[in-house]
Parts: C-alpha cells; sequence; structure tokens
C-alpha cells in the first residue's frame, strides 16, 4: 500500500447542512454541489473530500451508527503563520462557529486553535515551524 491518503469523508447527520458549512463558511470549492441529493465531494490540494450521510456510511462499513461525543480523529487545516491561525479563527467566530479552542501557544512550538463542524467534527488550524506549507 503507498504511503498516501486519497479521501476523506466525513459522515453527517444533514449533508445540506454541511455542503453550505464548508462550501460558503470554510470556502471549499465544489464544481458539482451535492450529487444525487445525497453526497457532496470537494477538490482539494492532492486529497478529495466528501460528505456523506452518517448513518448510510456507518451501513457500508458494515459498523453501528451510535457513536457520539469525541471520535477520536481530528482534521487539520496547517498554515504559513500565526496571523493566518488568528485571521481563520477570527471569521469562522464571525460566521457563528463553535471554537473550542482559542488560538494558543503550545507545547511543541506551534500555535493553533480548533473548531467544530455542524456535526461536531474537529478542526484545528494550526501553524507549525517544523512544517514547510506549500
Amino acid at each position: 500500500m503507498e504511503a498516501r491518503i486519497s479521501m476523506v469523508t466525513l459522515g453527517v447527520s444533514d449533508v445540506q447542512k454541511s455542503f453550505d458549512f464548508y462550501s460558503k463558511v470554510v470556502g471549499f470549492p465544489s464544481e458539482k454541489g451535492i450529487e444525487g441529493g445525497v453526497v457532496a465531494f470537494f477538490q482539494l490540494k492532492n486529497i478529495l473530500f466528501s460528505l456523506y450521510p452518517r448513518d448510510k456510511l456507518a451501513e457500508d462499513a458494515l459498523v453501528a451508527n451510535d457513536g457520539s461525543g469525541f471520535s477520536g480523529v481530528t482534521l487539520a487545516y496547517n498554515v504559513k503563520s500565526k496571523q493566518e491561525v488568528d485571521d481563520i479563527i477570527e471569521k469562522l467566530h464571525w460566521a457563528g462557529v463553535k471554537v473550542t479552542k482559542e488560538p494558543q501557544d503550545v507545547f511543541w512550538g506551534g500555535y493553533h486553535a480548533y473548531f467544530q463542524d455542524p456535526d461536531g467534527n474537529l478542526w484545528e488550524v494550526a501553524w507549525n515551524p517544523f512544517f514547510e506549507i506549500e
């Protein structure tokens, strides 16, 4: 198996609500919108990001759809500066997004914050001085 991830799919409770969040608030590009009224795809740099009904995703994976709370997964968006973290979080605040951790310095030498999408999926916005972002 190659060392790569091709696509990340989030199981969501309301595809339209999540699509609006990711396209209008976060700003991810989507050429086709919600396909067949069920699934949405966003072509990000080097990865495909999709939204699919949580119950259907659980059914497809043959697992129970009874998870709640922290799933043990966060998604990260790394940026080029501390100021960029601040700017993104400020924009999300203005859009009414729940920020769970305000921007701050962290023990490993970086600077980050966390926010939640409409289904409670956690996103980290981080500046890491040890990562070079293209």
